[in-house]
């Protein structure tokens, strides 16, 4: 199965959170922040929304941050999406 997102929607894969801290101390679980870093994995066709026209700015590969409480988390065949509005995200990580 696979995820085609609609309108100015994108969909992502989280990257793994940091385990270890710059100092090199372990995190347990429970002290992870959630990452904002995320891969793109599809991307909608873009169109009208609210009256503008929306054209896609990222593209399926690309490394993005997004805003932390933004999207809606879907789990499908044992692995977790975010599904996202385009204006959700915030840069492209080069």
């Amino acid at each position: 199965m696979t995820l085609v997102p609609l309108s100015d929607r994108v969909v992502l894969k989280q990257l793994e959170a940091e385990e270890t801290t710059k100092s090199g101390i372990v995190l347990p679980g429970s002290a992870k922040e959630k990452p904002q870093q995320a891969e793109v994995i599809a991307v909608g066709p873009g169109g009208m929304v609210d009256g503008k026209e929306v054209a896609m700015q990222v593209k399926v590969g690309d490394k993005v941050i997004y805003s932390k409480y933004a999207g809606t988390e879907v789990k499908l065949d044992g692995q977790e999406f975010i599904i996202v509005k385009q204006n959700d995200i915030l840069a492209v990580v080069q």
